[in-house]
């Protein structure tokens, strides 16, 4: 009996210690991470989803050599508030940004917001990498508030180089770098790339964390190198649905091979940081990250753009009053999922695909848990860890229920709710009743026929709605305060 206790006892420590040395590695067990992360990419605009027009071997690279996420979504199909999201674990209505920010655009647009930005209440995962001995830096976008409390560095990053705001120029950019803004010759995307290169010679000798947020493929995509443009500048389009009544094929024609000549952009320069990792000898030692904000739409359903989506047609649907001529704000699946890849040398086996749903939420446990990081038993969030996943083991229980939430107070006014199981989506716009949606995604992938008005459709909507509901209340939606 003595025996056996002391072999429980050897055991818990054995135990205990491995768990306390995962959790507080020494520098040199530390990998660096890399979060590439692009601005407007549809989960469709990627060689390794199947689209046979659009060229990425680099990007492909990285699902292929690590795992592949083909339903990772955002609770919010637009920048600021997935932005918000990525960093905080937290929903939109939680952080208070429901819609980008537009803090400088002229006094007559409704919503301008010169002081709105993530609020430094708010704990993030960069400032636990930073806390734990990494060199944290973002290069691009940033797009949470340009005041000084609202700073990057305010939410752990040691460099910041990019820009602040929503957007810069595709060519010869205003950005920042050690606090000074000036204008720098060439393409931003190069630019981008070239300082991320930067960063990543000068800290090569300890553990990073580097932030490479493109703005890319956000319009406007033209002009763009000739290596990027010339092999789409003709190229035949196929539409996702040609036969969509009054498409504008001639004007869709031309932004879709804008749109992919952008990515190819984006490709050849992740191609740069792959090569640059191999000749430093750091890609055994390095987490390699890709995705993106949100999703895009590109002729899917008669629109361009993301959730605050814009027809694409030539006699658009009538403006009401809270929805002006030629919006289509939305919550598709090819606004709300994003492209996802992670490649972790010896850690992730090549070629795994994690079919299970994950979010921008889980990102924050996940990311810690990739660098042995504990979390603080102060920060609140609602993410879930799932390296698991990426390492191929079956997680009992495991979720894939979706609830996004998409309040839009710019160029339209709703607040739209969705929840999406695996079989069901269920969209209602609180603020316009007559928009609400439901789509049978087994059925209609695509979610071209909206079943919402179908009276054998009820029992759907009851349970859908229930479930909303709770998703709703659980986390405080004040949506379901103003309709009391």
């Amino acid at each position: 009996m003595q025996k056996l206790k002391f072999l429980l006892v050897l055991l818990c420590y054995i135990v205990c210690s491995s768990c306390k040395a995962q959790q507080n590695l020494p520098p040199e067990q530390k990998p660096n991470i890399i979060f590439i992360y692009t601005d407007d990419q549809a989960p469709w605009a990627l060689g390794l989803a199947g689209n046979d027009q659009l060229k990425t071997p680099s990007l492909d690279q990285i699902g292929k050599d690590g795992a592949y996420l083909p339903n990772f979504f955002t609770p919010t199909p637009v920048c600021s508030p997935t932005r918000a999201t990525l960093l905080t674990s937290r929903y939109s209505t939680e952080t208070g940004i429901t819609d980008w920010i537009n803090p400088s655009s002229p006094k007559t647009l409704r919503g301008v917001e010169p002081d709105l930005g993530l609020d430094s209440k708010f704990k993030t995962w960069i400032q636990a990498f930073r806390d734990n001995g990494y060199r944290t830096g973002l290069v691009g976008k940033w797009h949470l508030g340009d005041n000084e409390d609202q700073r990057p560095e305010i939410f752990g990053y040691d460099y910041f180089m990019g820009f602040l705001g929503g957007g810069t120029s595709v060519t010869d950019p205003m950005l920042e770098e050690k606090r000074e803004e000036k204008k720098f010759k060439g393409f931003t995307t190069n630019i981008l790339t070239d300082k991320a290169l930067g960063f990543i010679k000068d800290n090569q000798k300890q553990p990073f964390f580097l932030s490479l947020h493109y703005r890319a493929p956000h319009s406007p995509w033209l002009p763009l190198p000739n290596e990027d443009w010339l092999p789409y500048k003709n190229m035949p389009v196929k539409f996702p649905h040609p036969y969509y009544p009054n498409l504008d094929k001639n004007r869709l024609r031309q932004m879709t091979r804008e749109y992919y000549g952008s990515i190819a952009s984006i490709d050849r320069n992740v191609g740069r940081v792959l090569s640059l990792l191999d000749s430093l000898g750091l890609s055994d030692n390095t987490i390699v990250i890709f995705t993106s904000d949100h999703g895009y739409n590109m002729g899917h359903n008669g629109i361009w753009h993301k959730g605050n989506g814009h027809w694409i047609v030539t006699s658009p649907p009538a403006a009401t009053d809270n929805i002006p001529g030629g919006q289509r704000p939305n919550m598709y699946d090819n606004s709300i999922k994003v492209p996802a890849m992670i490649k972790w040398p010896g850690k992730i086996l090549p070629g795994t695909v994690v079919i299970e749903s994950v979010t921008v939420l889980d990102w924050f446990p996940t990311l810690l848990t990739l660098a042995g990081i504990p979390m603080k038993k102060d920060v609140q969030i609602h993410g879930r860890n799932f390296l698991p996943l990426l390492r191929g083991e079956k997680v009992e229980g495991w979720d894939n229920n979706v609830y996004g939430q998409y309040s839009t107070h710019h160029q339209s006014r709703t607040d739209m709710r969705m929840f999406r199981t695996k079989e069901w989506k269920l969209v209602k716009d609180y603020k316009n009743p007559n928009r609400d949606e439901l789509y049978n995604l087994i059925e209609d992938p695509e979610e071209t026929k909206n079943l919402y008005s179908e009276p054998s459709m009820d029992s759907v909507k009851a349970v859908m709605t229930t479930m909303l509901v709770a998703k709703m209340k659980q986390i405080n939606d004040p949506v379901l305060k103003d309709m009391n």
